[in-house]
């Protein structure tokens, strides 16, 4: 006979490991902002920034961006 799942307990490791790796996200970008300087913007700034990064829509300037950001890394 097989033996029942226990549906709350795997639904509670699943949310649990949902949680852990977006605080990990949360720490890793925090890192980013550190490591680039970009701590020393305002708030709002650095948002208005980010927001134009994810609206831009041109390939070449978002490449740039990536270039430059590799070597930085």
């Amino acid at each position: 006979m097989r033996k029942p799942r226990d549906f709350d307990s795997e639904l509670k490791a699943v949310a649990d490991k949902a949680r852990q790796l977006k605080e990990r996200r949360v720490r890793e970008l925090g890192t980013l902002v550190t490591a680039t300087g970009a701590d020393a913007l305002d708030a709002d700034v650095l948002a208005g920034a980010l927001l134009e990064a994810v609206a831009n829509t041109d390939k070449a300037t978002g490449e740039g961006w990536r270039k430059r950001g590799a070597a930085s890394a």
